[in-house]
């Protein structure tokens, strides 16, 4: 099994921040099978203020270029991505159209 572990803001607007969570209670099921079908095995998001944390397990063999290709070519999935896109925000530092930015594993107990 792979993890990864990504960041991303939301725009920081406590109404705004309720609905992004209120579409996160009831995720469109095409969304989900996209997930599944992917090789990833568990995904959660965590939140504090308007900064998202998300941790994917994942099958071995799950790559993010393929996942990046596969829900291109997706158009539930794109539509999903783009209303999602009302609520976020890039972390600064993002590239452009950058929205989940993969984090750097610092510290690791027990070994």
């Amino acid at each position: 099994m792979k993890r990864y572990c990504f960041a991303l803001d939301l725009k920081n607007n406590p109404t705004t921040i309720a609905e992004y969570e209120a579409y996160h209670r009831a995720v469109w099921p095409e969304v989900l099978d996209s997930i599944q079908q992917s090789g990833i095995q568990k995904m959660e998001i965590y939140r504090i203020e308007n900064r998202l944390f998300m941790i994917m397990d994942t099958a071995d063999d799950f790559s993010l270029v393929q996942k990046a290709k596969n829900d291109a070519a997706n158009s539930i999935v794109q539509a999903w991505e783009e209303l999602m896109w009302k609520y976020q925000q890039a972390l600064p530092g993002a590239k452009p159209g950058e929205k989940w930015m993969l984090m750097n594993k610092i510290f690791n107990w027990p070994i």
